[in-house]
């Protein structure tokens, strides 16, 4: 049981969408140790509910398309049922809801989110996702002391 899943998400085909992905990736370079684990994945499906259930703490970080580019928000996540159910994307919310109703298990969750500038077809990140991406990642870097953000 990892004590902390850090999911990080998105397209990196898709300029700023890719943040949550390549803060995921960037993590994994970062943060290694038993209790922490890290995945970078294109979208929030229903196979992820399994190792949410086997966490403490979840970390989601994502790209968001409202609100002023670079700026890193966070918010506490509940689990909520996915109103359209689980076909080819999920959300934070769904995802702690079907690891409690699967595998009785919710763990705390946040979400990181960081809003684009671009989300344009090709590689690369605007500047200022790009440098709010590391700054997430440092403050994620002091994780491994306390665990928590």
């Amino acid at each position: 049981m990892s004590r902390l899943l850090i999911i990080g998400y998105g397209n990196p085909l898709r300029g700023d969408d890719a943040v949550g992905y390549l803060a995921a990736e960037r993590l994994r370079e970062l943060l290694t140790g038993p209790d922490i684990e890290i995945l970078a994945v294109h979208q929030l499906t229903p196979e992820l509910a399994d190792p949410i259930s086997r966490a403490e703490r979840v970390i989601f970080i994502d790209a968001a398309v409202t609100g002023e580019p670079g700026v890193i928000l966070e918010r506490p996540i509940t689990p909520a049922p996915d109103s359209g159910g689980y076909t080819h994307h999920s959300t934070p919310s769904a995802l702690l809801a079907a690891s409690a109703t699967l595998f009785g298990s919710s763990p705390e969750a946040t979400l990181y989110s960081i809003p684009g500038e671009s989300f344009e077809f090709g590689e690369g990140l605007t500047p200022r996702v790009a440098e709010s991406l590391e700054s997430l990642c440092t403050v994620c870097f002091s994780l491994p002391s306390s665990l928590q953000i």
